[in-house]
């Protein structure tokens, strides 16, 4: 089986998303922006039926390259699901949209340097259909949000994240793969004791 990295596994997302990884018999880490969390993160996943009872994390913050190169040697592949979202909106949206482009591109990057085989980046609805008229056909991969037209500075994180991710790539790639969701919601059980927050995407 493989070894995979799920970034943000403390979240209502990360969670999820290592749930069937466990079950499907992976070597599955997680990162987390502090390692007092590890336990709770273990806790969350026995709720949501997994026998979760030993380390899974690894210190990494979006905003610093320390712990990624740790958290990511020796991984086949990464879910990057980590993105900030706080339950306020920011002062400045550069609090959400400097970590959220930096912290996918220093994900790409170290993953790449580790020889990991492809990334797969959770982004956002909102990364595609902002400020367009109303159509029949569906968006594809050609299609970004208007960025001048009036969104949330989470939506405009998402945008500049997926669009530093796909630039890196072209430029900077080399054997990576990367693969990207653009979920509209995401609903579910919560595992643990945080709300996620309700953003709009």
């Amino acid at each position: 089986m493989s070894e995979v990295l799920v970034t943000g596994g403390s979240g209502f997302v990360g969670s999820h998303a290592i749930l069937p990884l466990l079950a499907a018999g992976h070597e599955v880490r997680t990162t987390v922006r502090s390692l007092t969390r590890d336990a709770e993160v273990c806790r969350m996943l026995q709720n949501g039926g997994a026998r979760a009872n030993h380390s899974l994390s690894f210190h990494a913050d979006l905003g610093s390259d320390a712990g990624w190169p740790e958290a990511v040697s020796g991984c086949d592949y990464v879910l990057h699901v980590a993105s900030p979202i706080p339950i306020r909106a920011p002062e400045h949206e550069d609090e959400m949209i400097v970590p959220a482009r930096e912290g996918t591109v220093r994900v790409l990057r170290v993953s790449r340097d580790a020889g990991v085989k492809r990334v797969v980046v959770t982004s956002s609805c909102g990364a595609i259909y902002y400020g367009h008229k109303p159509r029949n056909t569906p968006f594809d991969e050609t299609d970004w949000s208007v960025i001048d037209g009036e969104m949330s500075a989470y939506v405009k994180s998402k945008i500049i994240a997926e669009r530093g991710a796909w630039e890196f790539m072209a430029k900077e790639g080399g054997s990576l793969e990367m693969a990207v969701i653009n979920p509209a919601g995401i609903f579910g059980p919560m595992l643990g004791p945080d709300c996620p927050s309700l953003v709009k995407s």
